[in-house]
C-alpha cells in the first residue's frame, strides 16, 4: 500500500503545474480562436458601421476620424499612419494618454523579453543540462530558476533584475517627460482655455458660518489671494429631486419597454403584459397588467416632481460653492498656492468639469462620508473575502494533475486519454479566473461611488487604485499561497503514507522555503496560458460578437424601444478604469516573473502589442471618453507600475533568501535596487508633478492671458448656469414609441385619445405627433428615419461646459435687465429664483449668449496698485523652476509655495478688457529710475499672524457693511495712474512685472 502511495505521489509531484503540452494546447486554441475572431471582424465591419465606426458619424466638431476603407483589411491604413499629434486632437488627451501608456508598455516588454531571454535562458538551460538529470526536467522547468535557486548562478539572475529596473526608469523617465509636455499644450489648447470649468475653483467642506455668496468671498479674501474673483455661488440644496427624476425616468423607461414588446411590429399582442408585486423568488406576491401599473407610476412620479419644483426652497446652502476667475492661468495659480492650505476650514481646488460631478457625494458632509467609507472598506473586505472561494478552485484546476492521488476518475481520465486531460488542464483555469473577474470591478465601482467619490475621474482613479491591488494580492499572493498549502499536503500525505512517526512529520516542515521556493516558480506555467486568454480577449472585444447577439436577440424576439436604438447608436464610453487595471495587472505578473521565468516576459509583450492595435482602433473609431480630463490617470498608473517594479525585487530578494538562507545576507544585494526605485518615485513627483497637475505660466503668457470681466460673468449668472445642480434644469423623459404602433394605443388603453404636437428634449427639441392617454400622460410617436441619434444634437451634448444649453438657458433664468448690481451677489439672491417658472416651461434654448471683448462699458472696480497681505514673494517670477524638463518648459517642487507674480499699477485705456486686476496706461518709454511699480507701490509687509488669519472687522469677516466696496477691490475708485505716462501703451502690466 506504502509503496503504491510513494508512486502516486511521485507521479503527482512531477505533473504538479501544467505539463508543456497542456500551455501549448492554450497557446493553439487560443491562436486559432483568435484569427476566426479577427476574419469575422473583417467580414462584419463594413456592413455595420453603427457598431465598428460609430464616431465617423458621431463626432465633436471637425474632429472626425479618418475614413477607413471598406476591403478586408481597409482599417489597418488609418492605425499605421494616424501619429500621436492628430489623436491629441481627434480623440482627446485621455485617449492618447492611454495609448501612450500601451506602446510605453508594449516596449518596454518587448526589451525585458529580449533582455531576459538574452541573458538567462542560456544560463538556465545550461545548468540543467549539466546538473538536473532529464527525469526531474521538461522544457519549461528548463527555463526558468527552479533549480538554480542554490548555486551562485542566481546572481546572473540578481544582475539582470538590476538591469529591468534601469529599463523600467528609462521608459518611465522620458514618457513621464513627453506626458507634461502634452499636459502643458493641453493647458494652452483653445479647447481648454475656452472652457468655463477651467477658470473656476471648486471650495468644498465650507463651514456653515460661511455657507453663503458673502461667505465664499471672505475665505478668499482671508487669505489675500493675487488674483481676485469675478463671481461667487454657492451651491443650493436640492432635496429628493434628483430622485425623483431619476424614478420618473426609469418608469418612463419600463412603461417603453412593455409598450414596445406589446405593440411589436406594429400588432397587438395575444396577451397583455403582467407584472408580479411582492413575493419572493418568484413565489408569491400580487399579478397586475403591467401597462396599467407603470402608467401609474409614471404619473405619480410626474406629479410628485412638479410638486418638488414648486415648492423648493433655494434659500437652503450646501457645503460646497464655486468661483470663477478672470482668466485660466489665474485660476490655476491660486489653486496651486492654496492646495495644501484650508483657509476657514474650507478647502479650494480646480473646479472639475460639470459633467464630471457625482453631485449626489458633493453636498455629503465628511462625518457622512467617514461613515459611508467606513462601510464601504467593510463591504470591500468582505467582498475580496468570499472571492478567495473562485480562487481555491481556480487553484484547484490549475493543479488538476494533482487531484489525481485523491479523485478515481480524473486519475482514469488522466490515464485514458493524457492529451485532452492536459488539454483541459490548461484551458479550464483562465476561462474560470476571467468569468470571476467580470464583475468585480463592477462592484468595485459601486463601492467607490458609495463611499463619497465627488467626481466621475476620482473614482476612476480609486477603482484602478483598488481593483489592481485586489488583483496582486488575490491572483499573485493568495494563489500563491494556495498552490504552497497544496505542497505541503502532499508532503503530509507522502509521510503518512509511508507509516512516518508523528516527530518525523514535523521535521518535513524544514523543507517549507524549498517548497514556497518552487512554487511561485513552477506557477509561471498558469501564467503562460493566462496571457494567451488575455491576446483572445483583446481581439474578441474588437469584434464585439456578443453586443451583435444580444442586439439581434433583443430586436426580433423582444422588440428595442426607440429611446434604445437612439442610445445604442451613440458611441459607448470607453471604461478606463477597469482597461488601465487589467493592463497594469498584466504589467506586474509579466515583471514578477522576468527573472524567474523570462517565457512570461515575452507573452506579456505579445499581449501587449495586440493590446495597442487592437484599442487604437477602439478609441480612434468606437469608443469616447466619459469626460475628458487631459490623461490624470497618467500618475496613478505610473506609480502602480513602479510598485510592480518593488514586487519583482522582493520576489528576487525572496528567492535569494530561501535558496541560500537569510543568514547568508545575500539577499541584501537585493535592497540597493528598491532604494533606487523609492529615490525615482520621489525625483518624478518632485520634478514632473507641478506641471503635470497645474498650469504653470510664463510671464509672457500671463501678459497674453485672455482675461474675462465680472460684468460679463454675473450677466445671465453664468457661473450659476454652469455649476448649478442639474435637477433644476433637467429635462424629463417623454415616453416615445415607433410610429407605426401610435394607431393602436386607443385600443391599449381602452378610451379615447387625443393627438397633439409636442417638442422632445431628447431629439433636440423636434416637434412630433403625441397622444395624450389617460392621466394626461403624453406617448411621443418616433418615425423609423428619427431612430438614429442626430450628428447634430450629438456635438451639442458632448460639447464641453454645457456652453450650448447652459449659457443659452440664462436668457431665460435672468431677466431682459440684470437684477444684481456688479459690487453685489455674483449669484441670484436665493429668496427670488428668477425666471424658474419660465425655464421650467420651455427648457434651454439654442442660442448661444456671446459678450463681446471690445466694449467699454463695463468698467470695472479695480485692485489697488499695491500688493495686500497673503502669499506674496516679491523676488519670485510668475514660473519659476530650478528643473529643466526640456522643450522648453520647467517646474518648480509641489511642496514648494509658488511665486507669486507681481502686480503692476499701471493701467490700458478703456479700449482693453481686463480682469478686474489691473488696466496697464499709456506709458512712453522710462527708466527704472523714473518709475517702478514696485518703488512707486511697495508691498506692504505684515506680521506672520495676520498673512494667514484676519482679526476682528476686517475684510475676510464675512460681516459685510452695506456701504462696502466691491469685494475684489481695496479703493472704492481706480487709483490714480503714474504721472507723466503717456503716448506708447505699456503692456508689460498684463499679467505678472518682472523684477529688473
Amino acid at each position: 500500500m506504502s509503496d503504491e502511495v510513494s508512486q502516486i505521489i511521485g507521479e503527482t509531484t512531477s505533473q504538479r503545474t501544467l505539463a508543456p503540452v497542456a500551455v501549448a494546447s492554450q497557446v493553439g486554441l487560443m491562436l486559432g480562436v483568435s484569427l476566426a475572431t479577427v476574419f469575422v471582424f473583417n467580414v462584419l465591419r463594413p456592413k455595420n458601421k453603427i457598431v465598428y465606426e460609430p464616431k465617423v458619424k458621431y463626432h465633436v466638431g471637425n474632429k472626425v476620424p479618418p475614413r477607413p476603407s471598406d476591403s478586408f483589411l481597409g482599417w489597418l491604413p488609418p492605425l499605421l499612419h494616424t501619429k500621436e499629434p492628430e489623436l491629441v486632437d481627434k480623440i482627446g488627451l485621455d485617449a492618447a494618454i492611454y495609448l501612450r501608456f500601451l506602446r510605453m508598455c508594449r516596449w518596454l516588454f518587448t526589451a525585458i523579453a529580449f533582455l531576459t531571454c538574452a541573458v538567462l535562458i542560456p544560463v538556465n538551460v545550461a545548468y540543467n543540462i549539466k546538473h538536473v538529470p532529464s527525469k526531474g526536467r521538461d522544457v519549461l522547468s528548463m527555463l526558468t530558476i527552479r533549480d538554480l535557486a542554490k548555486t551562485d548562478f542566481i546572481f546572473a539572475h540578481i544582475v539582470v533584475t538590476y538591469a529591468v529596473t534601469l529599463v523600467v526608469m528609462a521608459f518611465v523617465w522620458w514618457h513621464w517627460r513627453e506626458v507634461v509636455r502634452l499636459r502643458r499644450d493641453w493647458f494652452r489648447s483653445p479647447e481648454y482655455v475656452q472652457s468655463f470649468y477651467a477658470r473656476t475653483l471648486m471650495v468644498t467642506e465650507v463651514p456653515k458660518k460661511l455657507q453663503s455668496d458673502e461667505g465664499l468671498r471672505a475665505i478668499f479674501e482671508s487669505v489675500q489671494v493675487p488674483y481676485p474673483t469675478t463671481s461667487v455661488h454657492i451651491g443650493r440644496k436640492v432635496g429628493r429631486l434628483p430622485d425623483l427624476i431619476e424614478y420618473h425616468n426609469d418608469a418612463v423607461r419600463e412603461l417603453e419597454a412593455v409598450l414596445v414588446k406589446y405593440l411589436k411590429g406594429g400588432k397587438i399582442g395575444k396577451k397583455r403584459p403582467t407584472i408580479t408585486i411582492g413575493g419572493f423568488m418568484g413565489c408569491g406576491g400580487e399579478k397586475k397588467d403591467a401597462i396599467d401599473y407603470y402608467t401609474q407610476k409614471l404619473q405619480r412620479a410626474e406629479r410628485a416632481v412638479e410638486e418638488f419644483r414648486a415648492q423648493i426652497d433655494l434659500r437652503k446652502p450646501e457645503n460646497y460653492g464655486f468661483a470663477s476667475m478672470a482668466a485660466v492661468p489665474y485660476a490655476h495659480i491660486v489653486a496651486n498656492m492654496l492646495r495644501h492650505k484650508h483657509p476657514k476650514g474650507a478647502t479650494i481646488t480646480l473646479a472639475p468639469n460639470p459633467k464630471d460631478i457625482v453631485w449626489k457625494n458633493l453636498g455629503r458632509s465628511p462625518s457622512e462620508i467617514r461613515r459611508k467609507q467606513t462601510i464601504g472598506w467593510i463591504w470591500l473586505i468582505a467582498v475580496c473575502f468570499f472571492n478567495t472561494l473562485p480562487l481555491a478552485i481556480i487553484s484547484l484546476l490549475a493543479n488538476l494533475a494533482s487531484l489525481t492521488a485523491y479523485i478515481s476518475f480524473l486519475d482514469k481520465w488522466s490515464k485514458a486519454s493524457p492529451g485532452s486531460f492536459a488539454f483541459v488542464s490548461g484551458v479550464l483555469p483562465p476561462a474560470v479566473s476571467a468569468l470571476f473577474g467580470w464583475a468585480l470591478p463592477i462592484i468595485m465601482r459601486k463601492l467607490t461611488k458609495y463611499m463619497g467619490a465627488y467626481t466621475h475621474s476620482r473614482l476612476d482613479r480609486a477603482v484602478v487604485a483598488r481593483y489592481f491591488a485586489f488583483l496582486v494580492i488575490s491572483q499573485l499572493i493568495i494563489f500563491t499561497l494556495i498552490g504552497v498549502i497544496f505542497n505541503a499536503v502532499q508532503q503530509i500525505v507522502e509521510l503518512v503514507g509511508k507509516h512516518a512517526s508523528v516527530e518525523t512529520i514535523f521535521k518535513s516542515f524544514d523543507r517549507l522555503p524549498d517548497t514556497i521556493n518552487k512554487t511561485y516558480i513552477e506557477q509561471s506555467s498558469y501564467w503562460l496560458t493566462y496571457f494567451p486568454l488575455r491576446g483572445f480577449l483583446v481581439l474578441f472585444d474588437l469584434a464585439q460578437i456578443i453586443n451583435l447577439a444580444v442586439i439581434f436577440v433583443k430586436t426580433h424576439l423582444f422588440g428595442r424601444t426607440p429611446r434604445e436604438i437612439r442610445e445604442w447608436t451613440q458611441p459607448p464610453e470607453f471604461q478606463y478604469a477597469i482597461y488601465y487595471s487589467n493592463l497594469l495587472f498584466m504589467g506586474t505578473v509579466g515583471l514578477f516573473f522576468a527573472p524567474l521565468a523570462p517565457l512570461v516576459a515575452v507573452a506579456a509583450a505579445v499581449v501587449f502589442w495586440i493590446s495597442s492595435w487592437v484599442y487604437k482602433y477602439q478609441l480612434m473609431f468606437v469608443f469616447v471618453s466619459k469626460t475628458e480630463t487631459g490623461g490624470r490617470m497618467w500618475n496613478v498608473v505610473i506609480n502602480r507600475l513602479l510598485a510592480g517594479v518593488m514586487l519583482m525585487q522582493f520576489i528576487m530578494l525572496l528567492t535569494a533568501g530561501l535558496g541560500f538562507g537569510f543568514k547568508t545576507f545575500k539577499w541584501l544585494s537585493m535592497i540597493p535596487p528598491m532604494l533606487l526605485v523609492l529615490v525615482f518615485k520621489a525625483y518624478i513627483h518632485r520634478t514632473f508633478q507641478p506641471s503635470f497637475r497645474y498650469y504653470m505660466p510664463t510671464e509672457q503668457e500671463l501678459r497674453e492671458a485672455h482675461v474675462h470681466s465680472r460684468r460679463a460673468d454675473n450677466v445671465g449668472n453664468r457661473l450659476e448656469k454652469r455649476f448649478g445642480h442639474p435637477a433644476l434644469h433637467s429635462e424629463l423623459f417623454t415616453p416615445m414609441v415607433h410610429a407605426n404602433m401610435t394607431h393602436l394605443l386607443p385600443q391599449v388603453y381602452h378610451g379615447k385619445t387625443q393627438n397633439v404636437q409636442t417638442k422632445l428634449e431628447e431629439m433636440g427639441g423636434q416637434a412630433t405627433d403625441a397622444h395624450v392617454v389617460a392621466g394626461g400622460i403624453k406617448i411621443a410617436a418616433v418615425e423609423e428615419r428619427d431612430l438614429e441619434y442626430d450628428p447634430a444634437l450629438y456635438q451639442r451634448d458632448r460639447g464641453d461646459d454645457w456652453d450650448t444649453r447652459s449659457v443659452s438657458s440664462s436668457n431665460l433664468l435672468a431677466d431682459p435687465k440684470p437684477p444684481y448690481s456688479d459690487s453685489g451677489r455674483g449669484s441670484p439672491a436665493p429668496s427670488k429664483f428668477v425666471g424658474y417658472d419660465r425655464y421650467l416651461a420651455s427648457g434651454p434654448q439654442p442660442e448661444i449668449e456671446m459678450t463681446r471683448l471690445d466694449t467699454t462699458s463695463d468698467v470695472q472696480p479695480l485692485l489697488p496698485h499695491q500688493q495686500g497681505p497673503g502669499y506674496y514673494d516679491p523676488q519670485a517670477a510668475a514660473s519659476r523652476s530650478n528643473v529643466d524638463l526640456g522643450h522648453g518648459y520647467t517646474s518648480s517642487p509641489m511642496y514648494e509655495n509658488p511665486a507669486t507674480p507681481l502686480i503692476p499699477a499701471a493701467y490700458p485705456n478703456d479700449a482693453y478688457r481686463e480682469a478686474p486686476l489691473h488696466r496697464p496706461y499709456p506709458a512712453q518709454t522710462y527708466s527704472s529710475q523714473q518709475y517702478s511699480p514696485q518703488s512707486q507701490y511697495p508691498p506692504q509687509q505684515y506680521p506672520p499672524a495676520q498673512q494667514y488669519h484676519a482679526q476682528g472687522p476686517s475684510r475676510s469677516s464675512p460681516s459685510l457693511s452695506p456701504n462696502r466696496v466691491s469685494p475684489d477691490s481695496y479703493f472704492g475708485q481706480a487709483p490714480v495712474p503714474p504721472p507723466g505716462l503717456s503716448g506708447e501703451q505699456n503692456m508689460a502690466g498684463r499679467g505678472a512685472h518682472r523684477v529688473l
